[in-house]
């Protein structure tokens, strides 16, 4: 059976543009494939472990080919357990809103979190890194309030998504969609354009 992971990075409950691009997904999305498993991972919800000074160190002891040891224990084994719910879907959705042009540092956590040797990528020092997530797809759905396509530095600027998708693909994932909803604020168009995001977003969803 197809699982697809829903992980959303917006804190704003209903009030989130994002997250209700993403129901229209879903919604859209379980018509098109009854029975699929579908699982929310909410980045907000406390469960996203930390990554601070013990799993960094583990990460980098595991890099060198040396094993876990004192408080690197339970960091790799945090780690182990996030990467293991995320590897265990086959299609990705992502609500993601852009914060200070940039994404939600608790997205950020999550990749540092999941980002492991052996289990996000590989590396050889004569090839460089493999993304060994493959065989997977993702939808990624972006909103933001003030920066859009056209405007000028004074709108802000856009380190969203060629960081986001830029991580997938160095992680293995290629065959991505995308969806914008920029801006969603500061524009005379709000509705119309809102409308537009919506139907791209059942259109990708129809077909994922």
């Amino acid at each position: 059976m197809t699982r697809l992971l829903h992980i959303s990075a917006s804190p704003r409950g209903e009030a989130s543009e994002s997250l209700g691009l993403a129901t229209a997904f879903l919604d859209t999305y379980r018509q098109a494939n009854p029975g699929v498993d579908v699982e929310h991972f909410d980045l907000w919800d406390g469960t996203l472990p930390e990554f601070g000074p013990a799993a960094a160190k583990v990460k980098m002891d595991v890099f060198a080919g040396v094993e876990p040891s004192g408080e690197g224990v339970a960091a790799w084994s945090a780690a182990k357990a996030a990467f293991a719910r995320f590897d265990a879907a086959d299609r990705y959705l992502f609500s993601v809103p852009m914060w200070n042009s940039g994404v939600p540092y608790v997205l950020k956590q999550f990749i540092d979190v999941v980002s492991q040797p052996g289990m996000v990528f590989g590396f050889d020092p004569v090839t460089g890194y493999e993304g060994l997530l493959t065989g997977k797809k993702a939808a990624v759905i972006y909103t933001g309030a003030v920066w859009g396509d056209g405007r000028g530095p004074e709108f802000g600027s856009d380190f969203q998504k060629p960081f986001f998708e830029g991580w997938l693909r160095w992680a293995g994932v290629s065959d991505i969609a995308s969806v914008r909803f920029q801006p969603n604020l500061a524009a005379a168009d709000v509705d119309l354009a809102r409308k537009k995001a919506h139907a791209a977003v059942l259109e990708v969803a129809g077909s994922f």
